[in-house]
C-alpha cells in the first residue's frame, strides 16, 4: 500500500470537489449508498443533516455526474443574495408571501435554463415553443450572457417589469397571446405572478427524458451584516417556494418521463426554525436525513466505517477488502473504556472524539498527516498511536470542532454573543463532567458576569434551563441517564431522528462535555483552589 504521506487528504468542504481538477479523486472516494438513490426519489425535497454529514457532498456528486438519467446543478446562496433580498424588502415593502413569490420565479428560471436546447424538439408548432420563446426573452435580457447563479436570477426578478415585458413580447411573437398586456413598476407582485405563470405553462408542456434537479445550499451560515429576522424571512420564503413548486406543480406534470425538482440542503435546527406545517411528516416523507451513527461494538458494519475505509482504499493501486486499508494505516489498539472489552480498535478512538460525521474523520486524517510529517516517525509508512495522541493534533482537532460550533451558532447570534457564551465554561472549575447542582452554580456565576459586563443579553442566557438546552442543542454536552445496565449518554445528535427533530435535555441529571472539545474549552483537568 502507499506510504501514508502519499495519500491525498481531500477537502473538508465538498464544494471544492466541483472544480474540474478535483472531480476524479472525488468520484473515486465517493461511496454510493442508499442515500444517493433516496435523493432521486420523487418525494425528496429536503436534504437534512448536521454540519459535516455529507449533504453538500451528495449534491456535488450528482452535479458532477449524470447519474441515472438525472441532470443536476448545485447553487449556493451567498451574502450578496441576502443583501439583495434586504434591498428588495425595503424598496418594494415586501411581505413573507412576496419572498415565496420571488423564490418561485428564481427557481423556475434556473430550472428552465438547466435545459439544453437539444432537449426541446425542433417542430415550430410543438408545445415546447413556449419555452423557446421564454429562452429568447432571457437571452435578450442578459444579452446572451446568462450565468446560472442565484444573484443573476434575482436581478431578473428585481427588474420584473422589463422581464415580464420581454417574456410577453416573445410569447406574442410566437402567437401565444392575442390580447395586450401592460406592466407597471409599482405592480411588482403582479409582474412576479405573470412570470411565474408563464414559466409554469412552458414547463407543463415539455416532454423531457432526463430529470432536472436544482440543489440549493448555503443557508446554514448567516452573514453577520444580515439581521436574523430578515435572514429567517428569506429562507422561510425559500422553503415555502420549494415545497409549493415540488408538491403542487412539478409532481402534477403529466406525460413527461423527466421531472423537475428543487431540493434544499438544511441543518435540522434550521429546518425546525423555518416553521413548515406538519414538519415531522415532511422530515419523514419528503427528506433524506443523513445519519452516520453507529455503536462501538458494531462499527465495522457501519456506513461511516465503510466511507472512511473507502477514502483510503480508493487511492491504492490494488483492490482491497473492507477494513484492510484502515487496519493497515491505523494499526493500534487502545485500552477500552468498557469493562466488557479488553481493548478497542483504532477506529473507536476516532469515533470517541467525533460526532460520527464523515467530515470529522476526513479532517482527523488530514491533521494526522500534518503531524506525521513533523514527528520523529515520519519515515514510517503508516500512522502511529503517538500521532493520534500528539497534543498538537488534539488541540488542532478540538479547535476544528469549536469552529463548527461557532458556525452553527452564527445562524442565531453574533460574534460578541459567541465570545460571551464561551466564558461559561470558565465557571465550571475545569470539570468535563458535572452534576445539575454544579451546573446551576456555574450558571449563576456566569449570569452575574454577563450582567456586570454586557448590556445586550442574548436569549440563550434567560434561564438556567434555557441555557442548558442551548449547550445541549449545540452538542457540547450530553446528559447521562443511569439505568440497570449502566449509564446512557444522551447526545442531541444521537437522539435526533425523523420523529424527533428537536430533542430535549433533561434537567436534574449528570452532564458530560464532548471529549473532542476538552482542549478547546480547557476542561478535563481539575485545578486546585
Amino acid at each position: 500500500m502507499k506510504h501514508v504521506l502519499e495519500l491525498k487528504s481531500g477537502f473538508s468542504d465538498a464544494e471544492n470537489y466541483q472544480r474540474k481538477e478535483n472531480r476524479d479523486l472525488f468520484n473515486r472516494i465517493f461511496v454510493k449508498n442508499e442515500y444517493l438513490d433516496n435523493i432521486l426519489s420523487p418525494s425528496t425535497f429536503f436534504l437534512i443533516g448536521e454540519k459535516g454529514t455529507g449533504k453538500t457532498a451528495y449534491a456535488v456528486y450528482l452535479a458532477n455526474n449524470n447519474y441515472k438519467e438525472s441532470k443536476s446543478s448545485l447553487r449556493y446562496i451567498r451574502e450578496t443574495e441576502y443583501q439583495k433580498f434586504v434591498a428588495l424588502k425595503r424598496e418594494k415593502q415586501l411581505q413573507l408571501s412576496d419572498y415565496t413569490a420571488i423564490w418561485k420565479v428564481v427557481i423556475l428560471l434556473m430550472l428552465s435554463k438547466s435545459l439544453d436546447v437539444s432537449e426541446l424538439d425542433h417542430n415550430p408548432f410543438s408545445k415546447s415553443q413556449k419555452m423557446k420563446d421564454i429562452f429568447k426573452a432571457i437571452d435578450e435580457y442578459y444579452a446572451n450572457a446568462f450565468s446560472p447563479e442565484i444573484i443573476n436570477a434575482l436581478v431578473f426578478v428585481e427588474n420584473s417589469k422589463l422581464a415580464a415585458e420581454l417574456v410577453s413580447k416573445y410569447l406574442k411573437a410566437g402567437s401565444e397571446q392575442s390580447s395586450s398586456v401592460t406592466f407597471n413598476e409599482s405592480r411588482f407582485q403582479i409582474n412576479l405572478l405573470y412570470l411565474e405563470n408563464k414559466f409554469k405553462e412552458a414547463i407543463s408542456n415539455l416532454k423531457i427524458k432526463q430529470n432536472h434537479f436544482l440543489f440549493i445550499d448555503g443557508i446554514d451560515i448567516r452573514p453577520s451584516l444580515i439581521p436574523y429576522p430578515e435572514y429567517l424571512d428569506c429562507i422561510k420564503g425559500l422553503a415555502d417556494a420549494i415545497w409549493n413548486l415540488n408538491n403542487d406543480f412539478f409532481s402534477n406534470i403529466k406525460d413527461s418521463k423527466g421531472r423537475f425538482r428543487a431540493i434544499l440542503l438544511v441543518r435540522p435546527d434550521i429546518f425546525s426554525s423555518i416553521g413548515l406545517q406538519n414538519m415531522t411528516n415532511k422530515v419523514k416523507d419528503n427528506s433524506v436525513y443523513f445519519d452516520w451513527l453507529t455503536t462501538y461494538p458494531n462499527f465495522e458494519s457501519s456506513r461511516i466505517y465503510a466511507l472512511a475505509d473507502r477514502f483510503l482504499a480508493a487511492q491504492q493501486d490494488e483492490e482491497t477488502t473492507l477494513g484492510n486499508c484502515w487496519n493497515h494505516y491505523f494499526p493500534w489498539q487502545s485500552p477500552s473504556t468498557n469493562l466488557s472489552r479488553s481493548s478497542d480498535p483504532s477506529f473507536i478512538d476516532f469515533l470517541r472524539i467525533s460526532y460520527s460525521r464523515p467530515r470529522d474523520i476526513i479532517t482527523m486524517i488530514s491533521l494526522l498527516q500534518d503531524e506525521h510529517r513533523q514527528n520523529e516517525y515520519k519515515n514510517e509508512c503508516v500512522f502511529s498511536q503517538s500521532d493520534f495522541q500528539n497534543s498538537r493534533f488534539q488541540n488542532r482537532y478540538s479547535d476544528y470542532l469549536m469552529g463548527g460550533i461557532k458556525d452553527q451558532l452564527s445562524f442565531y447570534y453574533d460574534n460578541a454573543d459567541y465570545e460571551m457564551f464561551l466564558r461559561f465554561f470558565s465557571f465550571l472549575a475545569n470539570r468535563s463532567e458535572f452534576t445539575y447542582d454544579q451546573y446551576k452554580k456555574a450558571y449563576t456565576d456566569f449570569t452575574e458576569f454577563v450582567l456586570n459586563n454586557h448590556t445586550d443579553i442574548p436569549a440563550f442566557v434567560e434561564t438556567e434551563d434555557t441555557f442548558l438546552q442551548f449547550i445541549y442543542d449545540s452538542n457540547i454536552v450530553c446528559f447521562i441517564e443511569e439505568i440497570d445496565i449502566g449509564p446512557l449518554f444522551r447526545w442531541c445528535y444521537r437522539e435526533r431522528s425523523y420523529s424527533n427533530i428537536s430533542p430535549k435535555v433533561k434537567p436534574g441529571l449528570k452532564y458530560r462535555i464532548h471529549y473532542g472539545l476538552h482542549k478547546a474549552l480547557n476542561v478535563g483537568t481539575r485545578v486546585k483552589n
